[in-house]
């Protein structure tokens, strides 16, 4: 059994129930789920700088919850604060991206992201060249109307996100496809039997990764780029962002 803490990093109600929804599906017999919505930021990420809100709004939700569970998930697309949150968190901890991009490589050689926007394409491209996948990605294809409810993009733009996934199939030779972001989730599920070629969901994915990690027990980094940062002077900082940067205390 594993305890796992979805972070959403922007504001959207709405969205955690989505997250919600597909994660409870997604976790195996035994595990717990929970999903925090980020205290302020933005409705949804679509650039950098909004990312980088998101990113503090999930640190501070780390540092305050993470004790009570065995993994943490960053549940938005881009993975906003992943790298940094495995410096400082003692559990696992992984992001939709990350998690996402994993299944992928297991279904296919090449792949293709299906987006809320078009604005959003550049910060995924960046994600995954930054997950070292950039060699393996066919296409980022995005919609290109304004969103009227972040909530209901499924319920609003099903139709065309299909579209959109066929055509990364026929035109960019996609071998999977990955549904990109949490308003997208159990999007996948819905779509089962529709495309031609399989279809990821990130916060299933992400579910699922966790809980292996939890199972596998591999410990945190003490050394390397991964390992805790250094002690040095810091003001101003809230506590729970403070408590996650001094570090646990010495042993003994």
């Amino acid at each position: 059994m594993a305890k796992i803490l979805l972070i959403n990093p922007n504001i959207s109600d709405s969205v955690s129930a989505l997250i919600r929804a597909e994660a409870a599906r997604s976790a195996s017999p035994g595990s717990v789920v929970e999903v925090l919505t980020a205290p302020f930021g933005v409705a949804y990420i679509e650039t950098r700088f909004e990312a980088l809100i998101g990113a503090y709004a999930a640190a501070q939700l780390a540092g305050e919850h993470h004790a009570r569970f065995d993994a943490v998930v960053v549940a938005a697309f881009g993975d906003p604060g992943l790298a940094a949150l495995r410096e400082v968190l003692p559990c696992p901890v992984t992001g939709l991206t990350e998690a996402a991009l994993a299944s992928a490589m297991q279904l296919g050689q090449r792949f293709s992201i299906v987006a809320i926007s078009q604005r959003i394409r550049a910060w995924y491209r960046e994600t995954v060249e930054h997950c070292g996948l950039v060699g393996r990605l066919a296409s980022i294809r995005g919609l290109d109307e304004p969103l009227a409810d972040i909530g209901n993009v499924q319920g609003d733009q099903g139709e065309r996100l299909v579209q959109l996934a066929e055509r990364c199939v026929v035109d960019d030779g996609a071998d999977v496809i990955v549904l990109a972001g949490a308003p997208l989730a159990g999007l996948a599920r819905s779509l089962a039997g529709r495309l031609p070629v399989p279809c990821v969901d990130g916060v299933s994915s992400a579910v699922r990764h966790a809980e292996l990690l939890v199972a596998q027990r591999p410990g945190r980094a003490r050394s390397g780029s991964f390992a805790p940062p250094p002690p040095k002077p810091h003001a101003g900082l809230p506590p729970a962002i403070e408590a996650l940067l001094r570090g646990p205390a010495p042993p003994g």
